[in-house]
């Protein structure tokens, strides 16, 4: 990523959020978030293999199987470029799937695979912020997002759009990095994440900052309670998480009544 920078954070007036640990206007966040993952969409699923010494994937079955996909279900998941959750949401007998992502690199990436897999059918793209989805009222069963809440500019604004698109009765899911519960065992987390991780994507995806960024970004997101806290203030119901690994991700659900 450019190391320029425009005008410090403030220095207009405009209101302020975090872009890992800096402090950043909101109106830079989302260009700054989308030049993260341009650069890194081509290598995304690898260096998630990596990170995670292939857990992720094993999360995201998790994640599929809490959802129960049906037949008559029409899925919209939220910055699911690469088409992880889709395709796992299809092979289980999931009907329709929208995958939706503001950035289009990590979409060519997601068709590109689809079509590598065969997967031609009952699957749409779309390039859309969750904050402001392209999609009516009310016209989707059920709502996923997967590691990617965490990069929006304002969680309440994604959350209230994701009560918007549900039916009544819809179901929200959210995977998302979390608070390591496991005593001692965040301090081993720290090590990989700050050491480790920007040594591993400087390697493989060229860019030590991009992923300096997403380690600062897991540790600015809220903890289990906090965040589901913030979804039932956007008006969803039985709400309620489950810790996978010690806390290093946790699902997140609750349903559009």
């Amino acid at each position: 990523m450019s190391k320029q920078q425009g005008p410090a954070a403030g220095e207009t007036g405009e209101k302020k959020t975090h872009f890992g640990f800096r402090d950043v206007p909101e109106s830079q966040k989302a260009s700054m978030v989308r030049e993260v993952f341009d650069t890194v969409a081509s290598k995304y699923d690898l260096m998630n293999d990596l990170m995670s010494a292939g857990v992720h994937r094993l999360w995201k079955d998790a994640f599929i199987t809490e959802l129960r996909p049906r037949a008559d279900m029409h899925l919209l998941d939220v910055a699911g470029g690469t088409g992880d959750i889709a395709f796992r949401f299809l092979k289980k007998g999931g009907g329709n799937v929208t995958v939706c992502d503001i950035n289009y690199e990590m979409l060519h990436v997601g068709r590109d695979r689809a079509a590598d897999h065969g997967i031609l059918n009952n699957i749409d793209w779309m390039v859309g912020d969750a904050q402001k989805l392209p999609l009516p009222d009310n016209s989707v069963d059920a709502y996923t997002i997967a590691f990617g809440i965490r990069n929006v500019t304002r969680i309440e604004d994604a959350l209230a759009e994701a009560h918007r698109v549900l039916k009544p009765g819809g179901r929200f899911l959210c995977l998302e990095f979390s608070k390591v519960i496991l005593p001692g065992f965040d301090k081993v987390y720290d090590l990989y994440s700050f050491k480790l991780l920007p040594e591993i994507g400087q390697m493989i995806a060229g860019n030590r900052e991009a992923y300096q960024y997403l380690a600062e970004s897991i540790r600015k997101f809220p903890d289990q309670e906090s965040f589901a806290a913030m979804i039932r203030a956007a008006g969803f119901s039985q709400v309620r998480y489950r810790n996978l690994s010690g806390g290093i991700a946790a699902i997140h659900s609750g349903w559009r009544v």
